[in-house]
């Protein structure tokens, strides 16, 4: 395996890769190294293993949470999708 040292970072940029580590629960070098991965890998499936560990977070995050019913039989939610469909803004 090659190494490559990556010089003057802003220190911005450091922050953000650490908390996105810390996010992901990898060390720093290993969130670049998935990050660079990703980056050099142009094609579907690993664009589709970033959004299933994506998905897979926010499931975590959400667990027993209650989500909101999408039955369209229910009026109330009907009212809502129509003026939401409606452009209407608050």
């Amino acid at each position: 395996m090659a190494t490559i040292n990556v010089r003057r970072l802003d220190k911005e940029v450091v922050r953000r890769l650490k908390r996105r580590a810390a996010e992901n629960n990898r060390s720093l070098e290993s969130e670049v190294r998935h990050i660079l991965q990703c980056a050099s890998e142009d094609n579907v499936s690993a664009k589709r293993k970033s959004f299933q560990e994506l998905t897979a977070r926010l499931r975590q995050r959400t667990k027993g949470r209650v989500q909101t019913p999408s039955d369209p039989k229910n009026p109330s939610l009907r009212l809502i999708r129509n003026d939401r469909d409606s452009g209407h803004r608050v």
